[in-house]
C-alpha cells in the first residue's frame, strides 16, 4: 500500500543516527522523514497491551502505519486574525467596564444593529414572545428539558456531602455548594441555539444556582422567541435579548442595569470564547471551546452512508469545524469520500459543510482497532462517535473525548438536540484535561473541619509546631503552640512574660 515502507523507514534511522530499532523511534521525527518523499503516509505510536498468566496488563509501545487518504487543506491557525480578535475583545470588555450600559447599547448598535429600550425582557414581553412559538415546538422544547433535567439531577445525585471522624474527636467534611449567579451565554447569528439554553440554564437550576441571566442575540434583528421559550421554561431568572462580547463582559464586570455573575458558561463564537478567556479569574468559565469536531471511528462494518451523513451534520456547524474519520477499512473510507461529495451539493448548509469538509475534513485508514483508538485518544475531539461491530469496547480503550456516541443507533445530532447529555463539550485537544459542561461545573467542592477533643488538639498543636518550623513558618507554628499548651500544658518558651 505504501511501497518500501520498511526500506524508507530503516533509512530514516540510518539518516538520524537511531540505535534503538525502529518501532520505538520518535513519532514526530519519522512522520517528518517519511511525508518529505510519501506525504500520504505516516507512522505514529500506540499503545499495546498484553496480559500475563495472572492478568497483569502489560503497556508496551508499537509503532503503526497510518494512510492519510484525505488531510485538511488550510492551516491550522492565523496569527494575525487571532490578534485582531484578542484585541476587539480586550477593547470592548475595557469600555464596558468603563462606560457600562451606554458601551453595551453602542456595541449592540454596531455588531446587531440592535438597541432597544432595555435589553431585559419583561415577564409580560416574555408571556407574548412564548404565545408566538408554535404548541409542538413548544412540547418537544419541554420533552428535551426533561430529558436534560432527568440526566442533571442523576449527575448531582452522584455528588455527595460527607462529614468523617478522622480520629477522636476531629472531624472533616466535604460540602457542594452552588454558585450564587451564572450567567448563561445561547448563540444566535445564523442559526438560533435553542438547545444551548436546555444544557446551560436548566444545569445551572438543577445544581441549585439561585439567579441565573441568560443573553442570546437578536437574529438579523428578530427575537429568536423559541430561544426565549426554552430559557424561559429553563428557568432563567433574567432574560436579554443582548450577544456578542458585549453581553459577556456585561455579565462578568456588571453594568448599571446588568448584575455581575460568578460564573460563565456556554458556548459561543471566537470572540465570545475569546472574551470568556481573558475574563476567566474575574469570574469563572464552563470551559474553553472552539469550532465544533466531530471524529468517527469505523470499522468494515459501518454503513458507509451513514458515516458520511454524520460527519456532515456536523461539518454544517461552521467552515472551521473539523471533521475526522478514522477506519480500519479503506474500502469503506473511499466510499466514505465518494459520498460525502455527492450528498454535499444538495445540503441547505453546504456552504459551511463544503468549506469545513474541504479545509479541516480527514480521512486516515489505520492497521486495527487499536491504532484507530490511540489515534483518536491523540486528537482527543470533541464528539467521538464509534461504528463499529462492538462499539462499547471504546469506554475501556479510549481516554481523551469530550462525549462518546456508541452504535449506530445513536449519532452526535442526538447530543446536540435531544438526548439528555450537555452539549457545551471541549474542543481543540481540551479533552485531554477536561471534561464538558455539567451539574457540577457550577458546584464548589469545599471543605471544612472541626477539633473537639482536648487531647486530639494537642497532638494536632505539637505536630503543626514541628511540621511548621521545617519550612520557617513560625507564625503557623506558633498556632500549634497555643494549643498544646492550652489543652496539654506545653510550654511556650517565646510567649511574652505574664502569659
Amino acid at each position: 500500500m505504501c511501497g518500501d515502507v520498511p526500506g524508507r523507514l530503516r533509512r530514516a534511522r540510518e539518516t538520524v543516527g537511531w540505535d534503538t530499532p525502529a518501532r520505538f523511534a520518535t513519532s514526530k521525527l519519522v512522520t517528518f522523514l517519511l511525508r518529505a518523499t510519501t506525504p500520504r503516509y505516516t507512522y505514529t505510536n500506540i499503545d499495546k497491551y498484553t496480559y500475563t498468566n495472572d492478568r497483569r496488563r502489560i503497556r508496551t509501545k508499537e509503532l503503526t502505519m497510518v494512510d492519510h487518504l484525505k488531510v485538511p487543506s488550510a492551516e491550522e491557525h492565523d496569527d494575525a486574525r487571532q490578534q485582531a480578535v484578542r484585541d476587539t475583545v480586550a477593547g470592548v470588555i475595557a469600555d464596558v467596564r468603563a462606560r457600562g450600559d451606554v458601551a453595551v447599547r453602542e456595541y449592540s448598535e454596531k455588531f446587531d444593529s440592535w438597541s432597544p429600550e432595555r435589553f431585559r425582557l419583561s415577564e409580560e414581553e416574555i408571556e407574548k414572545i412564548v404565545a408566538t412559538v408554535p404548541e409542538q415546538a413548544i412540547a418537544d422544547i419541554r420533552s428535551v428539558q426533561d430529558r436534560v433535567r432527568r440526566f442533571a439531577q442523576a449527575q448531582k445525585e452522584s455528588l455527595r456531602d460527607f462529614e468523617v471522624e478522622t480520629e477522636p474527636g476531629v472531624f472533616l467534611g466535604q460540602k457542594n455548594i452552588p454558585v450564587a449567579s451564572a450567567g448563561a451565554y445561547i448563540p444566535g447569528g445564523r442559526y438560533p441555539l435553542v438547545a444551548s439554553a436546555h444544557m446551560t440554564v436548566l444545569t445551572a437550576k438543577v445544581a441549585g444556582v439561585e439567579r441565573v441571566t441568560a443573553c442570546t442575540p437578536p437574529i438579523r434583528g428578530e427575537i429568536p422567541a423559541a430561544t426565549v421559550a426554552a430559557m424561559h421554561l429553563a428557568g432563567a431568572d433574567e432574560i436579554l435579548l443582548l450577544g456578542g462580547t458585549q453581553a459577556v463582559a456585561a455579565m462578568a464586570v456588571g453594568t448599571e442595569t446588568i448584575g455581575k455573575v460568578d460564573l460563565l458558561a456556554g458556548p459561543g463564537n471566537a470572540y465570545v470564547a475569546e472574551a470568556k478567556r481573558q475574563l476567566f479569574g474575574e469570574v469563572g468559565i464552563d470551559l474553553f471551546a472552539g469550532p465544533t469536531e466531530v471524529l468517527v471511528i469505523a470499522d468494515e462494518h459501518a454503513d458507509p452512508f451513514v458515516v458520511a451523513v454524520d460527519l456532515l451534520s456536523q461539518a454544517e456547524h461552521g467552515p472551521d469545524s473539523p471533521a475526522v474519520l478514522i477506519t480500519t477499512s479503506a474500502q469503506l473510507a473511499r466510499r466514505v469520500v465518494e459520498l460525502v461529495d455527492e450528498i454535499l451539493p444538495g445540503m441547505p448548509t453546504a456552504d459551511f459543510a463544503g468549506a469545513a469538509w474541504r479545509d479541516h475534513g480527514e480521512v486516515a485508514v489505520v492497521e486495527n482497532l487499536d491504532a484507530a483508538y490511540a489515534l483518536a485518544d491523540r486528537y482527543a475531539s470533541e464528539h467521538v462517535q464509534i461504528l463499529t461491530e462492538n462499539p462499547r469496547e471504546a469506554l475501556e480503550r479510549m481516554r481523551n473525548y469530550g462525549a462518546l456516541f456508541l452504535g449506530e443507533g445513536t449519532c452526535v445530532s442526538y447530543g446536540d438536540k435531544v438526548i439528555g447529555t450537555n452539549h457545551t463539550l471541549p474542543t481543540r485537544g481540551a479533552a485531554h484535561y477536561t471534561g464538558g459542561l455539567w451539574v457540577g461545573k457550577y458546584l464548589k467542592t469545599v471543605t471544612y473541619q472541626e477539633v473537639t477533643d482536648p487531647a486530639s488538639s494537642a497532638a494536632l498543636g505539637e505536630l503543626c509546631g514541628r511540621a511548621a518550623r521545617v519550612e520557617f513558618f513560625e507564625g503557623h507554628a506558633r498556632s500549634g503552640d497555643v494549643r498544646a499548651h492550652k489543652y496539654a500544658g506545653a510550654e511556650l518558651p517565646w510567649a511574652p512574660a505574664g502569659i
